[in-house]
Order: C-alpha cells, then sequence, then structure tokens
C-alpha cells in the first residue's frame, strides 16, 4: 500500500526520472489486463457467450491467467529493484524524489577505475560513490600483514582486508551492519587481531567456490554501489631493492628498514591480469592511481603488466592522487616530484596525466612522524600538477572523502581530453 501511495500521491513527478518506473507499470497494467480477460474468458462461457473453441476452457483460461500473473510478478520485482530500498529509507514523498533524483545522476556519472589499496583506497571510494555508481576498484593482492596476511598463508586465499575497507567503504548499508564488518576479535585463541569481514569473505569464499564470487555475495550484503576486482587472482609476493643493494621480500616488511627504496617489483614477474580489471581500465573515463603508500598500495598494482599494458592503451584521463604526508620507511623526504618519477621509473612517462595534490597548511607536529609532501616547482615528464585543499583537517595525513570526489569529477568536467 505505501508503494502505491507514494507512486499516485502527488507523485506524477516520479515518472518522469528515468529510472524504469512507466516500464513496470505498463508491464503491470498488461498482466492485469491479461488476467482480467482469463476471468472473462471463464465467465463468458459460463454464460454462454462462447467464442471459437480452440482448447478446453479450463487451458484457455489457465493459460491467460498465467501469463497475467507473470507480467504482474515482474512488475512488483521491478518496482521494487527500483524503488524499494529508497521506499522503506525515505522519511516522505519529497525525500524519495530527492534520493531517486539523485540515484539517477549516480546512474550516469563517469565510469572511474581507482587502483591501490589500504586505506587511501577506501577514503577516495567512499567520496565517489556519492557521484557515480560506475566504480571500478582495482586492489591490491600484495598484502601479507595482520590479519589478511594470516588468512593468506593458513587457507592460501587473496588477502582480503583491502576488499573488506572498499566494501564498507562503497556499501549503502545501515550503520550497524558495516560496523559488524570491521569488527576486530580482541580475544579468543586463534580468533585475536581478525576482522569479521575478513572471515565473512573468506567464508563466503568457501561457499561459493570463488573469491571473485565472494566478494559479489558480500557486495550484495552491504548494498555496494559499484565492483572490486584484484589486479590478478595468483598470490604474489611483493619484493623490494634497497638503496644500498639489500633485497627485501614481503610487503609488511618492507617499510622496515631506514635504507631507502630503489625499486619494487613482484614474484612471480608475469602474473596474470584479472580480466575483469583489464576490460574496466579499457573502458574507463577516468583511472586513478591512489591515494595510498605509494611502493607497498599503488605500484603492487602496476607490476601485473596486463594492468600497465591497458592504462597505456586506455583513452582515459589519467590522475594520480598524491598522499598528504610522506610515509616513513617508504617515501621519507619525497616531495610531489619524487613520487610521480617513482611511478614513470616504475612504468612509462605517460602514465598519469595528472598529479592532485594537497594544498592545505597542515600541522604533524607530534601527531604523525611523517611530513608534509611539497610540490617544490621540479619539472616533470608529461604530467601537469593540480593543487587543491583536499587534506582532512581532523585527520591530517589522509584527504577528505567528498573534497577528493569533488576535485577529481571537476577536473573530468572541465578538461578538454583532446588536448591531453
Amino acid at each position: 500500500m505505501r508503494l502505491l501511495q507514494l507512486l499516485f500521491k502527488e507523485n506524477l513527478q516520479i515518472l518522469s526520472l528515468g529510472i524504469g518506473i512507466k516500464r513496470w507499470l505498463l508491464i503491470g497494467a498488461g498482466g492485469i489486463f491479461i488476467i482480467s480477460m482469463g476471468l472473462a474468458w471463464i465467465f463468458g462461457r459460463l454464460l454462454d457467450l462462447r467464442p471459437p473453441k480452440v482448447l478446453p476452457v479450463s487451458i484457455e483460461a489457465a493459460i491467460l491467467i498465467i501469463v497475467g500473473v507473470f507480467l504482474l510478478s515482474g512488475c512488483l520485482y521491478g518496482l521494487y529493484k527500483s524503488l524499494g530500498k529508497l521506499m522503506f529509507e525515505s522519511k516522505n514523498i519529497d525525500h524519495l524524489i530527492t534520493n531517486l533524483k539523485s540515484r539517477k545522476l549516480t546512474s550516469r556519472g563517469p565510469k572511474i577505475v581507482v587502483i591501490g589499496g589500504g586505506t587511501g583506497l577506501s577514503v577516495l571510494l567512499r567520496g565517489l560513490k556519492n557521484h557515480t555508481d560506475n566504480i571500478t576498484a582495482i586492489v591490491t593482492v600484495a598484502d601479507d600483514g595482520g590479519s589478511s596476511g594470516r588468512l593468506r598463508q593458513e587457507m592460501d586465499v587473496l588477502p582480503p582486508g583491502d576488499f573488506r575497507n572498499c566494501i564498507v567503504a562503497l556499501s549503502d548499508a545501515e550503520k550497524t551492519v558495516t560496523d559488524l564488518f570491521q569488527y576486530r576479535f580482541s580475544k579468543g585463541q586463534g580468533l585475536e587481531g581478525h576482522s569479521f569481514g575478513n572471515l565473512f569473505i573468506v567464508a563466503m569464499m568457501e561457499v561459493t567456490g570463488s573469491f571473485d564470487a565472494a566478494l559479489t555475495e558480500a557486495g550484495k550484503v552491504l548494498a555496494v554501489r559499484g565492483t572490486l576486482v584484484p589486479a590478478t587472482m595468483e598470490n604474489i609476493r611483493l619484493m623490494a631493492k634497497l638503496a644500498d643493494g639489500t633485497t627485501i621480500s614481503g610487503e609488511s616488511q618492507i617499510s622496515k628498514p631506514s635504507v631507502p627504496i630503489h625499486n619494487v617489483y613482484i614474484e612471480p614477474e608475469q602474473p596474470k591480469v584479472h580480466p575483469e580489471a583489464k576490460a574496466a581500465i579499457l573502458d574507463a573515463d577516468v583511472v586513478i592511481l591512489g591515494p595510498g603508500s605509494l611502493f607497498t598500495s599503488v605500484l603492487p598494482n602496476l607490476m601485473v603488466p596486463g594492468i600497465k599494458d591497458a592504462i597505456n592503451k586506455s583513452k582515459a584521463m589519467k590522475i594520480y592522487i598524491c598522499n598528504v604526508a610522506t610515509q616513513v620507511g617508504e617515501t621519507d623526504g619525497y616531495n610531489v616530484a619524487d613520487h610521480i618519477i617513482a611511478l614513470q621509473n616504475h612504468t612509462y612517462d605517460e602514465i598519469v596525466d595528472f598529479a592532485l595534490v594537497n594544498s592545505t597548511n597542515i600541522d604533524l607536529h607530534d601527531r604523525y612522524a611523517g611530513e608534509p609532501v611539497i610540490d617544490d616547482g621540479t619539472s616533470l615528464r608529461h604530467a601537469k600538477i593540480i593543487k587543491a585543499e583536499i587534506a582532512d583537517l581532523k585527520h591530517p595525513v589522509r584527504h577528505t572523502s567528498e573534497g577528493l570526489a569533488r576535485e577529481v569529477l571537476s577536473l573530468y568536467h572541465n578538461t578538454d581530453r583532446n588536448k591531453i
């Protein structure tokens, strides 16, 4: 009843939103008409108003009624898909219409591929989902620390932690559900240190038989707006060569030495790219690298040859989001140019068109061991630096979700891509 009230009480404007309501109403009307024909068929026979006999009356009427019920069921299902969740969340009709208009805009938003991992990736996704539903997050699978590392070692699965954070960031579920997904056990033999979401994803993988299917089902539970894809399905290990020639094995170990990182690579060196990741990059309007740890979140994805090659072939606008602050053990002393040059040295000069850099003055003293990443005016090959106030003043080493999304969308809409 509430659905009908919302549809027909001062709601003709809903029909103009272009979200598929009119088609379902027409299908429902057709179903009701055919059901009525079936009933009329029966009563016509009872009253001896007989059309030419083709089949027994019971079969003729049953066919019409079944077809009508099928169409009417399709109508109700389609309306539920279009309106159901928003209908129950809406306080009144005006609120519903506002939500529907917002969903219409996001459904038609640009196709954005975000490549990275860690906290930075989830911060960006949380802002982007308010502007477009067409998001693909390509997530690193090199994590080997904490709960993810334990599950990876004990169960031979891809590390679920970064995927869990991205699922929560893209979720439209109630806060209680997202809090549950992020809940970390503080005690319990074998459970301590694990997050519920990590265990859920691994359990779902066991039930469905694949990591991809587990991500899909987890996305349904948390009403995710977007798609999550591993860079590769292979079990890769991140390696780093330090400035003194030392080799470090494992993502969780790379930031521990005090010696600068010379370069990173993965083993095996030629893992097969996930086909959905490659397809998404080639079809994207915007490809974003970062934010996140340069050597342990962003570059591991680019070390997968198919990812790097797809970016090179893609016609999308390519943006690197530079970290607000340097990361101890990884990018000590790095300025903006150092981050971009590291990307280029590991890939090729045209890996990004733009670098989005924070211009907000931040004070990190006594709060964080790193230093603000500054632009010292160093000239760059190909990449153009765009400055914006995108630091989160409450957590100054992080970006603001909405600020990042706003700047990315502004850059996309206001730049002539033919001049890139």
